[in-house]
């Protein structure tokens, strides 16, 4: 254990004069897990690349050794064959390959004739899949798995090249309670057979329990490294922000709830992969002023297509739609935000921003009208509106003119709140709002929530981490199966409560 596998010796890396990483040296041990925590932007996926190839030698200061020796990766290719696997945090499947070539994706095996040999490369995709313990038929497309089947796809892709030091770059993000556990199971069972790992995850919980070591980062520095007994959560946390973080969770008590400001009636959503099957069916619940409703349920129960179905951005089968007592009909996302309500989506780098814009062009997309004169495009107009969410979100860059793109993950979420928040809105949808967001921003954003909610904002929110859930809710619809199996109010709620009704099958 005590052995080193891989050195970085005074990385420097710079973007556009902008500093990524100053200065960082880091080493991992033979068969161990070094974990790496920081903020957003604090330069952990930066280095990661660096390992990785897709920085290649000679973009960046300072070096690299494996077992001694100086490394010059030109490219990926160059850093697998020294023995590192990557697992990213965006999913990298090539939708339209099946199961089997994208886990053999440059490696397929070939027959004495130079042909591809389909038998062997079948049963090396399904043998990788199994150390997964994954079933999978591997001749599908890549296009017809969930998110979460399609990360354990890019996993087993990595396995399957049999790497001395595997990184992971937040592996469990698009993955279910169920699967992430097993992936546990499975990075332990790789540091028990040799194989040294980089863990990198928001999710402090994963990073504890797995971690032989954690390195903290920040603003592209290492600030701290600690043997897993040392390991203590406040001190990490306080590694990473730079202040102590003197609570978590906003104080949601004390507000008076008003009169019912939404209702749906009867909803029924289709399945988005199986014309015979609903992934909705038959729900309604109402949502008061000022109230803060958590929907709960395990991932794949429908309470994203739920909430997608009502905003418009899903076609229903049926259902009824009431706000402020009055019926309303939604057949779009533009006719939603004109009837008041907003959507903070799940993906927000595929359906929130658009990559090629600004800050302020992307905060602006749902007031277009409003910000142009005799339909041309009014800067003055844009600074204005832009200049008070820039603000009061405090947004982490130079100006509304920067690309959205440099931002963190978690000032990418605020620019995605205040592209709602500019309209008139009454009613806003919050689909998974700190996912793969550091903790520092996870605390802003609830801070943010919470000011919402005081203003008289009714809010419904989904999120997979149920602490989040039983903090920021007032009430909780549990879905399953499609339908409603529980509705509790917060003093009765415990995530073991809300967890046992989720998991309930009919």
């Amino acid at each position: 254990m005590n052995e080193t596998i891989l050195t970085t010796k005074s990385i420097v890396k710079h973007f556009a004069g902008v500093t990524a990483l100053n200065d960082v040296s880091v080493d991992l041990r033979h068969g161990e897990i070094l974990s790496i925590c920081g903020e957003n932007g604090a330069g952990k996926s930066t280095l990661m690349k660096i390992l990785a190839g897709d920085h290649p030698h000679g973009s960046y200061e300072g070096e690299i050794l494996i077992d001694g020796q100086k490394q010059r990766f030109v490219n990926t290719a160059a850093a697998e064959h020294a023995g590192i696997a990557m697992i990213y945090q965006e999913i990298s499947v090539e939708l339209d390959l099946s199961v089997a070539e994208n886990i053999l994706l440059g490696i397929l095996p070939l027959n004495r004739a130079g042909l591809v040999d389909w038998k062997q490369a079948r049963m090396a995709a399904t043998e990788a899949l199994a150390r997964l313990k994954l079933t999978l038929d591997v001749n599908i497309l890549a296009r017809n798995l969930s998110a979460s089947v399609q990360q354990l796809v890019c996993i087993a892709r990595a396995l399957v090249r049999n790497p001395k030091i595997l990184i992971l770059d937040e592996p469990t993000a698009a993955l279910t309670e169920a699967e992430t556990e097993n992936l546990m199971q499975v990075i332990l069972k790789l540091r028990e057979g040799g194989i040294s790992c980089i863990y990198i995850s928001h999710k402090l919980d994963e990073v504890f329990r797995i971690s032989d070591r954690l390195v903290t980062m920040r603003d592209g520095k290492v600030v701290a490294t600690y043997e897993r007994a040392a390991i203590r959560a406040d001190r990490v946390i306080e590694d990473m922000i730079g202040r102590k973080l003197e609570a978590m969770y906003p104080d949601m008590s004390g507000r008076a709830l008003q009169d019912e400001v939404l209702r749906i009636e009867h909803f029924c959503v289709q399945h988005p992969s199986s014309a015979v099957k609903h992934i909705i069916e038959d729900i309604s619940f109402s949502l008061r002023r000022g109230e803060v409703l958590g929907l709960a349920g395990l991932v794949g129960s429908g309470r994203s297509e739920l909430l997608r179905a009502v905003f418009g951005a899903l076609p229903k089968l049926g259902g009824r739609v009431f706000i402020d007592g009055r019926e309303v009909h939604i057949t779009s996302p533009a006719s939603a935000i004109r009837h008041g309500l907003g959507l903070l989506t799940e993906e927000r780098k595929k359906d929130g921003i658009i990559s090629t814009m600004n800050i302020g062009e992307n905060m602006t997309l749902s007031i277009f009208g409003k910000i142009s004169r005799h339909g041309l495009f009014d800067r003055k107009l844009e600074a204005a509106a832009v200049s008070r969410y820039f603000k009061s979100l405090a947004i982490k860059a130079p100006s509304h003119r920067t690309a959205v793109t440099s931002l963190s993950g978690g000032n990418q979420q605020k620019v995605v709140l205040a592209k709602s928040l500019m309209t008139d809105m009454k009613v806003l949808f919050l689909d998974e709002p700190t996912r793969g967001i550091d903790v520092g921003a996870k605390s802003e954003i609830y801070k943010i929530i919470k000011e919402l909610a005081d203003g008289g904002l009714s809010i419904v929110m989904i999120s997979s981490e149920y602490p989040e859930l039983l903090a920021m809710c007032d009430r909780f619809v549990v879905i399953g199966n499609g339908r409603i199996v529980g509705e509790m109010a917060k003093a009765e709620a415990t995530e073991s409560r809300l967890i046992k009704l989720a998991s309930m099958v009919e």
